[in-house]
């Protein structure tokens, strides 16, 4: 599922010393009256966590008549954890009874939490979502279960839409990969897992104690349909979910207006709901990237430290080993390479149905496209470059009985990752030039997490291997870590909007290195997920429907065309919400598509919030090693309060480009402990 990098930092904590409460004055008080306790919870948990947010929740679980803000008098956060409130005796009571580990502190934040899963089903048997330790849902869920599925305090809804198909009616998954996305997510922690001893751990979502509402949109015959993505939309909603994932997308970029996940992902966001979509499996072709409305944000694909290799031993005792060849889970040796008995050799990746067909037993296929990344197939196979293609067939040719060992894959430490994923889908977004797509990037190769047994182990139907943890890549894959995070963000964030979870994801991202992706932001966004930093932000970028319907208008949607998209009838584009430009809105990161030998020259103006320390200054950084000229106007910004917002206005200026070229730079905003950063993209 996700490494230990990928972590939330206070799951890798444990216990620590019980919660003690102590009364400074006398205790001898009516059960009504309040008096001033302190609540220490230990050492400071590790990363940037937002201490003063995790108290407010916990105190709103034990508080009646006034809230948080009002009861609490002090928060300790920078040397140690815990805080001092204003609470009844009862109240006292209420709070010292809660089981005394940061894991149930911090389980009781996440509980409250529902991650929308819209996919292809479930397997609710896997130990991944057993609900042992879970109470029941929270009040304000509103779904329901499929007749003939049983849910529980952890799967607590589940329903299925097949428009298409009169048969395995169920939301019960029986392609795996529903059930894989939905562990990365929001998984319980299981003991010694592996795939035939690949990858072997413990395996862990990334909420673990978030509640998962499963909508199943996809038949094993009939594929996902249009008419049912929108329906499951409609009510995830409607339930009372909290974050919606939707690890799929349309063939090639749509216009919003006729782009289903679109639609359902604007009215998610009028609802406050987050949608979290994968960027498509096309790259690295440019512009291949889907998803990419600036109301979702869209994942792309990166490597992790753990590499799965094949080697390929001839009988000359050459050994092959490309920068990565595909997953194979046997060790096989055959005396030649051709006829029955023996293993081919081939051009293109056909998953091993050539070799079934002629009856062989394994297969060496010549393809480029794909030495990143795992797969499985039925039989002994894997996947060489054009130029191991060549020395085997020279080999081949010249050996009057040549030889051949496959070798069974291994791990090694991959020290370059992350490293956006070759089929990643890349930017520029086709729809929407100057908004950023991908946005972000996310561990999405060679993800171990949990399977449907009755799923074909590699996709093919004659293999019958049944398994409960399988290895998988895509950006399906990435799309689940980044809906764990904003789970988490939305945990001590109730209040916040899809717009400030997007932008606080966006702007903790982590850079990646641009030298090992030609195409920069294009491949991997604003960087690296970095849940360590996401949950503190310090400023963020905020929006409301208002604003993507300006940003809309500016585009050059008529009204017509919007309120297909919006549903709403009152939707129009007047002259006061269309006389601007897409970089008015109020988006985490700053694009510009710029004309073929002209002058650089744009404006981008935004508005952060403030949502770190009440009364701080921040001060702005450029950071460039391109010929872009950037100014911010104000530099620097001082706050005397949270949820203050301030104006800046940001220029960019340079020479002329030629086609097709890009130039990279970031603002950063620094108060001493947050970074706020934001891409700055340039692109002919």
């Amino acid at each position: 599922m996700v490494s230990s990098l990928m972590s939330p930092p206070w799951l890798c904590l444990g216990l620590i010393s019980l919660i003690s409460i102590s009364v400074l004055v006398n205790s001898s008080i009516a059960n009504t009256e309040r008096q001033v306790y302190i609540v220490y919870m230990g050492e400071k948990p590790s990363g940037e966590i937002l201490i003063e947010s995790l108290n407010f929740n916990l105190l709103d679980q034990v508080l009646d008549g006034i809230t948080s803000r009002e009861s609490i008098v002090h928060s300790y956060g920078r040397s140690f954890s815990g805080f001092a409130a204003k609470l009844t005796e009862q109240e006292r009571r209420k709070l010292e009874g809660f089981q005394n580990t940061k894991e149930h502190w911090q389980q009781k934040l996440e509980s409250d939490v529902i991650i929308g899963m819209i996919d292809t089903g479930i397997w609710p048997e896997s130990k991944s979502f057993s609900d042992e330790g879970f109470g029941p849902p929270p009040k304000r869920w509103k779904g329901t279960c499929a007749k003939n599925f049983s849910c529980n305090n952890k799967i607590i809804g589940a329903k299925y839409y097949f428009s298409e198909a009169k048969d395995n009616l169920s939301p019960r998954d029986v392609l795996g990969h529903g059930t894989h996305t939905a562990s990365i997510a929001a998984g319980g922690c299981v003991a010694n897992v592996s795939l035939f001893g690949l990858a072997q751990g413990n395996a862990r979502g990334g909420v673990p104690g978030a509640r998962l509402a499963v909508y199943s949109v996809c038949h094993r015959y009939r594929g996902c349909q249009e008419v049912d993505i929108l329906k499951a939309f409609d009510e995830a909603i409607a339930d009372g979910v909290d974050i919606i994932s939707i690890s799929m997308g349309n063939d090639h970029p749509s216009e919003y207006f006729i782009d289903v996940i679109a639609i359902g992902s604007f009215h998610a966001m009028k609802n406050g709901i987050l949608t979290v979509a994968s960027a498509g499996n096309d790259g690295p072709t440019p512009g291949s990237v889907t998803n990419v409305a600036p109301w979702l944000i869209s994942v792309a694909a990166s490597s992790i430290d753990r590499r799965i290799i094949d080697k390929l031993v001839i009988g000359d005792n050459r050994t092959f080993e490309a920068s990565e060849l595909m997953l194979n889970l046997y060790d096989y040796t055959r005396t030649n390479f051709e006829g029955k008995g023996s293993i081919i050799l081939c051009y293109g990746d056909d998953g091993g149905n050539s070799a079934l067909v002629y009856k062989a037993e394994g297969a060496v296929m010549i393809d480029e496209s794909a030495l990143d990344f795992g797969k499985q197939y039925p039989l002994p196979a894997l996947d060489v470059s054009v130029a191991v293609g060549e020395e085997l067939l020279n080999y081949i040719n010249k050996t009057r009985n040549p030889v051949v060992n496959i070798h069974k894959s291994e791990e090694i430490f991959d020290e370059n990752a992350p490293v956006v994923a070759s089929f990643s889908s890349r930017g520029p977004n086709t729809i929407t030039p100057e908004i950023l797509k991908p946005d972000i990037s996310a561990p999405g190769v060679n993800i171990i997490a949990a399977w449907s047994p009755n799923a074909s182990v590699s996709d093919s139907p004659v293999d019958k291997r049944s398994v409960f943890y399988n290895i998988l890549s895509g950006t399906s894959i990435a799309c689940p870590h980044v809906s764990a995070v904003a789970a988490y963000v939305k945990s001590i964030h109730p209040s916040w909007s899809s717009a400030a979870i997007l932008s606080a994801l966006v702007t903790t991202a982590t850079p990646m290195n641009e030298s090992r992706h030609y195409v920069a932001e294009l491949a991997y966004g604003a960087g690296q997920l970095n849940p360590a930093r996401a949950a503190n932000p310090g400023l963020v970028y905020d929006a409301i429907e208002a604003d993507y319907v300006k940003m809309l208008c500016n585009q050059g949607y008529n009204s017509t065309k919007l309120k297909i998209l919006t549903g709403d009838k009152t939707s129009i584009c007047s002259s006061k919400n269309g006389t601007g430009t897409v970089r008015d809105l109020n988006y985490p990161s700053l694009t510009l598509h710029a004309g073929e030998g002209k002058s650089v020259n744009a404006n981008f103006s935004r508005t952060v919030t403030n949502v770190g320390i009440a009364e701080s200054v921040y001060k702005a950084e450029i950071r460039t090693t391109s010929k872009l000229e950037v100014t911010v106007n104000p530099s620097v910004l001082s706050f005397k309060s949270l949820n203050q917002k301030i104006e800046f206005i940001v220029t960019v200026s340079g020479p002329p480009m030629s086609s097709p070229s890009m130039v990279s730079a970031s603002l950063v905003w620094s108060d001493g402990k947050h970074d706020v950063r934001s891409p700055i993209f340039v692109f002919v």
